[in-house]
């Protein structure tokens, strides 16, 4: 047997495996119902078409950043989620032209946003936060 069988057969690799695929799962599906809660508003109760887009791509952020740093704590993926979510808000405080360009593209638009409004940071919290209690629910299902 080789080294990679070998390290793939350890319990905790394993275990790191099937999290990573599960959290690019939850990144997916927050893209798929963010774009969806911003294609759909019109038949949304007006809270969810308001806040709902936000919160998902925060927590699609807590996903990504899950994905990458399976192997530490989630309070760890929790700092660098808000860090980079109000980092990108901030950043939508600067209205150069170059940027302004960009923001003017389709993926421009969805990862840089457009103006800052200080509610989005409450968003983005909300999401991050229920990103990482839900992980919490759903792995102590599972590990019982």
């Amino acid at each position: 047997m080789n080294r990679e069988n070998r390290r793939f057969l350890n319990p905790l690799r394993r275990h790191s495996f099937y999290l990573r695929i599960s959290f690019f799962v939850a990144f997916v599906l927050c893209i798929a119902l963010g774009l969806a809660s911003r294609r759909f508003a019109e038949v949304l109760p007006s809270f969810v078409s308001l806040h709902a887009g936000d919160a998902l791509w925060a927590m699609m952020i807590y996903f990504g950043f899950r994905f990458l740093l399976v192997e530490k704590p989630i309070y760890y993926s929790i700092g660098c989620a808000v860090l980079f979510s109000f980092g990108i808000e901030l950043s939508q405080l600067y209205q150069a032209d170059w940027i302004n360009a960009l923001r003017s593209t389709v993926p421009g638009s969805l990862v840089l946003g457009h103006g800052y409004l200080m509610v989005d940071l409450f968003r983005y919290a909300a999401g991050i936060f229920a990103a990482a209690l839900l992980e919490k629910i759903l792995h102590s299902s599972f590990i019982r």
